[in-house]
């Protein structure tokens, strides 16, 4: 009889845990923020803020590392476009996108552009960002929107000073001159914001890759 009844037991129990990670799973599909980190680089505009706060629900206790990294992604992408008007808030909404941006990594870490996203919001916000840049180098490669989006990072921190990160970046650099029709314009305007270091690393990878360019660079 014990045993019968500790069989009952565990039945319900099962059944129990099975339907919860259905209903999870249900609720996961329309909360998802349908958002992924290389989507920030190319323009993307991010959910809106009571369908993000939803997600943040779902993500607060869920270990799917694609939920965990749009989530991550929407909430740093609300944080760059949508900054709050005050210094106090900008500080805490970019503490908050970091923390989900590193939480989601912890589970699913080969995700090159969200660790380039982390990057972006510690250098936003004036903190070392070259491990998290040169994590988003190491961990795979990624499209043309994002390796732009690195080179505007690179050269406008203290990434540039890393000896391994700039021998990286030189690829994002050629990549971006090879669809120069694109993107002259927008390394143009990253020259001018770079740091000195920054500013030399564009100019030593264009001297050989675009002689044509790098005359136009040293203009400004």
């Amino acid at each position: 009889m014990n045993r019968m009844f500790l069989l009952r037991v565990i039945g319900i129990c099962t059944a129990i845990v099975l339907a919860l990670h259905a209903g999870m799973a249900f609720y996961g599909d329309l909360v998802r923020p349908d958002f992924r980190a290389s989507d920030l680089f190319s323009g993307e505009i991010p959910p809106e803020k009571a369908r993000l706060a939803a997600g943040g629900v779902l993500a607060s206790v869920s270990l799917d590392g694609d939920l965990l990294a749009n989530y991550a992604a929407a909430r740093a992408a609300d944080v760059l476009h949508r900054p709050s008007t005050e210094a106090a808030g900008r500080t805490s909404e970019t503490k908050a996108a970091e923390t989900a941006v590193i939480t989601a990594l912890k589970v699913s870490p080969i995700r090159p552009a969200l660790w380039l996203t982390l990057g972006t919001l510690q250098a936003q916000a004036g903190e070392a960002a070259t491990p998290a840049v040169k994590m988003s180098f190491l961990t795979g490669s990624v499209p043309i929107d994002v390796a732009f989006a690195r080179v505007r990072t690179v050269t406008s921190s203290a990434a540039a000073t890393d000896d391994e990160i700039k021998l990286l970046a030189q690829s994002d650099i050629r990549a971006a001159l090879a669809n120069r029709s694109r993107y002259e314009p927008l390394l143009i305007a990253a020259y001018v914001q770079a740091t000195p270091q920054g500013k030399a690393l564009l100019l030593d990878t264009t001297e050989i890759t675009d002689p044509k360019f790098n005359e136009i660079l040293r203009r400004y």
